[in-house]
């Protein structure tokens, strides 16, 4: 069995993986000021009630893009099974299959490379993951597996709360489709602009990365895999067709892809 942190700014994903899939999962908030032992006492139960037995986990994988959680999880993963996980950094990355360009290996978010390296291992193509998280992430891969290039804008819940936390007037509404963009009150003035403005966005930043891909690196846009991931992507699922797939543990599964090339 495996165990598998992928710790991003607003949630924190706990997987369980056993011969390839998730058995368990847990999502919990996201607060870098809490130490190890207090992500244990939370874990600690959640573990239990599910009858989780510690000894069985045989290894144990971290993600993370908030990097003062990073030394936390390693103790709350040595607090489980004795020994420390192995953390996603650019020390393992000449071992996956992927091409990071040089000026991107410092930089590039784990999460994002986990998504890429999912993306690659499901459908060795040309692919675009939009990444529906704090940040709005487009990852582009050509046809040889390299990593062309990575587009970030505010994720829809960021962009919400900045527009609530900056005016007056404007309350916090739900991130729900409005009937029309022409908002009738203001809850729909607002659901239309972000919800639908986003959808535009999406699908603009979409087709330009196609046009990129196949300018910059000849791939064949007819061929071009889009797949969506992250816990927003289901605000814009039923109102576009710009995506191939859906995957909402694409970047679980990137880790432990990650995981089985860094032990061969």
């Amino acid at each position: 069995m495996i165990l598998a942190f992928d710790i991003g700014n607003t949630n924190i994903k706990i997987s369980l993986f056993e011969n390839g899939n998730s058995i368990l999962q847990w999502r919990i908030s996201t607060d870098a000021k809490r130490t190890g032992d207090e992500y244990f006492s939370i874990l600690r139960p959640l573990f239990r009630d599910a009858n989780v037995n510690p000894a069985k986990i045989t290894d144990a994988i971290l993600s993370s893009v908030v990097p003062q959680l990073i030394g936390p999880f390693v103790l709350v993963t040595q607090h489980f099974t004795g020994k420390k996980p192995l953390v996603i950094a650019p020390e393992i990355y000449e071992k996956l299959p992927l091409t990071i360009p040089e000026s991107a290996i410092y930089e590039i978010g784990t999460d994002l490379l986990c998504d890429a390296l999912a993306a690659w291992e499901t459908y060795h193509q040309a692919s675009i993951v939009v990444d529906f998280g704090t940040a709005l992430s487009f990852t582009a891969i050509d046809q040889n597996a390299h990593i062309a290039g990575v587009a970030i804008a505010p994720g829809l819940g960021t962009a919400l709360k900045a527009l609530f936390n900056n005016t007056a007037q404007l309350p916090s509404v739900p991130l729900e489709v409005p009937p029309s963009t022409l908002g009738k009150n203001t809850t729909w003035s607002i659901q239309a602009g972000i919800v639908l403005g986003y959808k535009g966005l999406v699908e603009s930043m979409i087709e330009q990365m196609k046009s990129d891909l196949h300018t910059e690196y000849k791939s064949d846009i007819s061929k071009i895999k889009v797949i969506a991931t992250g816990g927003l992507n289901s605000m814009l699922k039923p109102i576009t067709n710009h995506f191939d797939e859906v995957d909402k543990d694409l970047t679980i599964k990137g880790m432990i892809k990650a995981l089985e090339y860094a032990r061969k």
